[in-house]
């Protein structure tokens, strides 16, 4: 195997000296040592190169920037794996294939691929990403594509500058929800009244009442637009304005637009309140004016002849419905983007013109490309990347025994996301939609024959590592992307991996660099905002994979240890790094909960810096 390609930093291993320790922790800590665990580097089979302890990379190269999808994983984060466990030319299996970034990271290191998902939209947008187009025929079609849609539907976008009194064009229109109080029942315009009390929400009152306002309990009573932001000859940059009538009449006639249900067995229906806010099916979460320009795009995107070119159009038509949508939200010093695991859409959002968000995708979609093509060449690569994504589940793979050398995937992490509820969205444009019943997840709510529980997922996942054990060549190699905050979801895997016949060498944390809006507040709520890469062999037959109750004292000393050698770190840090050490040495992880260890961090006297999320103690 080849070794870990440069650029990776190194974490301190997780236990420390024994110091000035206390004699009863002092021998709980031999205990621990004694009872063994991960082999090092040493110890294992010649030409086993041993990862680094920590990967930190960036979200924002071309490749991830190119189309959005839940939770993806970074090519600069696969690739490393796939270095130092295949060599060129060998055959990576991602049977979680998401949006395929293991093919992609697989084609720019000179391997094939393998990948299966049940999910449309992946396999769509995985396809596309290796879907490498010449560039000028792409934007020539692409302007072919727009110019059609804006003569079926006219200069939808036009509007009055204020400043001259000439027509410029709309970037973008502000909207604003428009609630009743509570008090007075009057009617409470969000924006306007988020601006009197100066961007301070604690401080927003009802403009009839003068009572204190929140949305909270609040009704809904429509949405209106409040602010344009139009581009004019007669400045040189971007203009903000009090909104003003279109001069375009906006008309859905003769336009065909999928107005698909969210229906109320999907656990996004609930969780984001769909029933509530009268938001029952895709259609609803648009403008009139971004639906009609959407439905045309798509009716001439849908016209295209070269099939290769039509995919890859539509690869960036997808791209841009989030920020098409509603759920746009707007922020008084920036946009904050869409929330893509929920449906939430913000009391005050954007209407962005659909055609320069189609046209920056079709940008980025070339971008993406040229990383592609310029890696693969910087290898020496010359063939186009050979990577085969297909509708399948994990659990049945149509693959043959041992026809497999490595696999690197990333599993829905139980609860935590609904891939199919949120995909819907995209879905509903390209015209399929994922089995959303065989997706594997445990439902937060519904109860009945349909409710998909841990004990279904456990069987999911343990039947799908049993098949990627089945198609791996003898002495072949797994890695699994995890996260979660409950012990019992990560004793969950841990049975699977163990029942499945592997048996795990390597846990490294991956940081992707960004934490959750959530994890900001204080660090303490219980989110966990980095990963495992947890990578495992086939268990030789004789080898004892049982699990083990770990020794009394364990948890505490272990945090204690971890601190010892980075006191900066941030809770999801520490919490994953006493999970790496019980899965390393077999022990039962099924109480470590997060919150536990947020606990014995704050009664270790630890805060959280709300800016870095790192820990400070005072």
């Amino acid at each position: 195997m080849k070794a870990v390609v440069a650029g990776l930093t190194a974490q301190t291993t997780l236990f420390g000296g024994e110091g000035d320790a206390p004699p009863a922790q002092v021998a709980v800590r031999r205990q621990i040592r004694d009872a063994g665990g991960i082999q090092t580097s040493k110890d294992q089979s010649p030409g086993f190169s041993a990862l680094p302890d920590e990967i930190s990379v960036k979200r924002s190269d071309s490749v991830y920037n190119a189309h959005a999808y839940l939770t993806k994983v970074p090519v600069t984060a696969v690739a490393p794996f796939i270095e130092a466990f295949t060599e060129p030319g060998a055959i990576v299996l991602d049977m979680y294939g998401g949006s395929g970034m293991t093919g992609v990271a697989a084609a720019m290191v000179g391997r094939r691929a393998e990948v299966r998902d049940i999910s449309v939209l992946g396999q769509h947008i995985g396809s596309n990403y290796v879907n490498l187009v010449n560039a000028e025929a792409f934007r020539a079609a692409a302007r072919v594509v727009v110019d059609r849609a804006v003569a079926k539907l006219g200069d939808i976008y036009a509007t009055s500058c204020s400043d001259c009194g000439e027509p410029g064009e709309l970037t973008r229109t502000v909207w604003s929800f428009v609630y009743e109080c509570r008090q007075c029942g009057g009617p409470v315009n969000y924006y306007e009244t988020y601006k009197a009390s100066d961007w301070r929400k604690a401080s927003m009152r009802c403009p009839t009442c003068e009572q204190a306002f929140a949305t909270r309990g609040s009704k809904r009573i429509t949405e209106v637009p409040v602010l344009d932001t139009v581009s004019c000859k007669c400045a040189k940059r971007l203009v903000d304005q009090p909104h003003t009538e279109p001069l375009k009449h906006v008309s859905l006639d003769g336009l065909s637009y999928p107005d698909v249900a969210i229906g109320a067995d999907r656990q996004m229906f609930q969780a984001s309140a769909l029933g509530r806010h009268g938001l029952l099916t895709t259609a609803a979460f648009f403008s009139k004016r971004n639906l009609a320009v959407l439905a045309a795009l798509r009716e001439e995107i849908a016209g295209v002849e070269d099939e290769r070119m039509r995919s890859k159009l539509l690869f960036a038509f997808t791209a841009v419905l989030s920020r098409a949508s509603k759920r746009y939200q707007w922020h008084p010093k920036r946009p904050l983007n869409a929330a893509n695991q929920n449906y939430y859409i913000a009391p005050v959002f954007y209407e962005w013109n659909v055609y320069e968000l189609f046209e920056r995708k079709i940008t980025a979609a070339l971008r993406s490309d040229s990383l592609i093509r310029d890696t693969m060449a910087s290898r020496g690569i010359q063939q186009m990347p050979e990577v085969n994504y297909r509708i399948g589940s994990a659990d049945a793979l149509d693959l043959p025994d041992g026809s497999i050398d490595y696999v690197f995937t990333d599993p829905p992490f139980g609860s935590n996301i609904f891939y199919s509820d949120m995909n819907l969205f995209q879905e509903a444009w390209i015209g399929s939609q994922t089995e959303h019943e065989d997706e594997a997840v445990v439902d937060r709510t519904g109860n009945g024959s349909k409710r998909r529980t841990a004990e279904r997922y456990e069987r999911l996942i343990r039947a799908s590592l049993k098949e990627a054990h089945r198609v791996l060549k003898p002495g072949g190699w797994l890695s699994l992307v995890f996260s979660n905050s409950s012990g019992d979801m990560w004793a969950l895997v841990q049975r699977a991996v163990n029942d499945a016949g592997f048996t795990l060498e390597q846990a490294t944390i991956l940081n992707k660099g960004q934490r959750s809006v959530k994890g900001l507040a204080s660090g303490f709520e219980n989110v966990v905002t980095v990963d495992l890469i947890l990578s495992m062999r086939k268990a030789n037959p004789d080898e004892d994979a049982s699990l083990q109750p770990a020794p009394d004292g364990a948890v505490r000393i272990a945090v204690e240890d971890v601190l010892d050698q980075d006191a900066s770190l941030t809770p999801s840090h520490v919490y994953l790094g006493v999970i790496r050490d019980y899965l390393r040495r077999h022990w039962d992880v099924t109480d470590l909960n997060i919150e536990e260890i947020g606990l014995a961090l704050q009664g270790l006297g630890y805060t959280v810096d709300s800016a870095t999320g790192q820990l400070d103690k005072t």
